[in-house]
């Protein structure tokens, strides 16, 4: 088994990105104007630290969100070949959204989904 085939292309890969290189500093900006060295995100100025804190409730969901959201393209396309999957199909599909609203019962019981602590919360823990 002979390795040219690779080998080439790793030479056309490398030669595209120095050509790409090179011309974007060939015809890239010269000056250096303070403004464009500055931080600018959607038109407002930056204010305070990157580094604020964020509470993992918030990732969590976030995880969650996106979990939930890919078993609903799931279901959408089992709406989609229903009639061609038939009764199994069905049956299969009946299923998973019950495995979907076991978790989904589970999550809300352990509480993931609460935004916030109540009092009697806090004096539990």
């Amino acid at each position: 088994m002979t390795t040219w085939p690779l080998a080439i292309y790793f030479a056309a890969v490398l030669f595209i990105v120095v050509v790409m290189l090179g011309v974007s500093y060939v015809l890239g900006q010269r000056h250096r104007d303070p403004a464009t060295a500055s931080q600018y995100e959607s038109g407002i100025v930056s204010q305070g630290s990157a580094r604020s804190r964020v509470s993992v409730k918030f990732f969590l969901v976030a995880a969650l969100f996106v979990v939930f959201d890919l078993e609903a393209i799931f279901l959408f396309l089992w709406a989609v070949t229903g009639r061609e999957l038939g009764w199994p199909g069905y049956i299969e599909t009946l299923i998973f959204a019950g495995v979907l609203l076991a978790a989904f019962i589970y999550l809300l019981r352990t509480g993931a989904l609460d935004w916030y602590q109540t009092a009697f919360d806090k004096e539990r823990s």
